[in-house]
């Protein structure tokens, strides 16, 4: 499969997309409506940036009880009551008055229901798909993800200087009720990918399993850890700017979505797999600009620069998938999704604590340094790993 035509004449996968399109934008406007709500009551760019991606913190605990239910529960089902979940979620977090320790508690919960999403939906998107169009089904799937994300940051910011953001909260909710309409009506019932019931000793043998296998840990981390570093430099744009956090955001969309289109559509698979580090070291490196401080344009510049390196995941995910049987498929997508979005909370709350010592541009420097750390260690160790593979073999 090489043609966004035949990617949307499969059935099932407009609707199931234009759900997700849907999902996201709700995300992005409820997000920076509950940061700017935050940072408003509180001056806190901790409790600004752990308010915006404090639901990632949860995920991983999700993994951990939850995500056996990825393969186990009917999709269509799941994923129709995890965004009406959603929508009471966010239209709570909208009441006048709400204590700053209920926000957090409503905050956890949505991440908690999250957790078992990202498995059920990369699980069923599989299945949707034939193996030879998952990575384009999944290139067009981040692609709507960075255009929401730039629609929803630049439309939120607008509503923002429109409406207080109560009301900017109220109209994500009822976008989380559409995506949960749409795919109540376009996702046929599907069974569960396997049989058993979902339970915590269940989740944690598959993870053990998922886990045990070196290259599938090196692709789990690399897919996680300079990518959360990299989300808490995001998570200071409210501090480091109040004025112009939607631009930055919608410019780091912005980015992702080139990144995206042009791994999935154009390069070929066999450069695409050797471009995972050269994209993880682009995410990190346009974030030590800021240790200059820039302003407006040269921000915005730099931010959507760098997350054109954001495009690594796509080969990692693609990695990921050969490397793994396809009954554990949804699990293991599940995983990727639960570990990569609580090392986002981390490194939100990560940088929100160094911003709030230092500044939002020394904190975005440091995070930058340490993300660029992390991914030479990792090509190090793998490089040592497919060493010690060509021993054995020549052996």
């Amino acid at each position: 499969m090489r043609s966004y035509r035949e990617l949307f004449r499969t059935p099932e996968y407009t609707p199931f997309f234009l759900s997700f399109a849907a999902q996201n934008a709700a995300l992005t406007i409820s997000g920076l409506a509950l940061a700017t709500l935050v940072y408003r009551a509180t001056s806190s760019p901790l409790l600004s940036a752990v308010s915006m991606f404090g639901p990632q913190l949860a995920q991983m605990l999700g993994a951990t009880f939850f995500l056996s239910g990825a393969d186990r529960l009917p999709p269509r089902a799941t994923l129709t009551g995890i965004n009406t979940a959603f929508a009471v979620c966010t239209a709570l977090l909208a009441l006048p008055g709400l204590p700053i320790a209920a926000v957090f508690a409503l905050v956890f919960l949505q991440g908690l229901i999250a957790s078992l999403g990202g498995g059920v939906s990369g699980g069923l998107l599989n299945e949707i798909l034939s193996k030879d169009g998952y990575l384009l089904g999944r290139s067009v799937f981040n692609m709507a993800s960075g255009l929401m994300q730039v629609t929803g940051f630049a439309a939120g910011g607008a509503l923002l200087a429109l409406l207080a953001p109560r009301v900017c909260l109220l109209l994500a909710s009822g976008l989380y009720l559409t995506t949960a309409l749409v795919l109540r009506l376009g996702l046929t019932a599907r069974p569960p990918r396997t049989a058993g019931r979902p339970s915590v000793a269940a989740t944690w043998r598959t993870n053990a399993v998922l886990w045990s296998s070196r290259p599938r840990r090196l692709t789990y981390l690399g897919m996680w850890i300079p990518n959360g570093l990299i989300v808490g430099c995001e998570s200071l744009y409210v501090s480091y700017d109040p004025g112009s956090a939607g631009a930055l955001f919608a410019s780091a969309a912005l980015g992702m979505f080139v990144g995206d289109l042009t791994l999935g559509r154009f390069v070929p698979a066999t450069l695409r797999a050797r471009l995972d580090i050269p994209l993880r070291l682009l995410l990190a490196t346009p974030y030590l600009f800021f240790a200059l401080r820039p302003g407006m344009p040269w921000a915005a510049i730099a931010v959507c620069l760098a997350s054109i390196g954001y495009g690594a995941s796509l080969v990692l995910q693609e990695r990921l998938m050969e490397l793994t049987p396809g009954e554990l498929a949804g699990h293991a997508l599940g995983l990727r999704s639960a570990g990569m979005l609580s090392m986002q909370g981390i490194g939100a709350a990560l940088a929100g604590t160094v911003a709030q010592l230092t500044s939002p541009a020394t904190a975005m420097t440091l995070v930058a340094v340490a993300s660029v750390a992390v991914t030479l260690v990792l090509a190090v160790l793998g490089r040592q790993m497919r060493g010690e593979v060509a021993e054995v073999q020549t052996a």
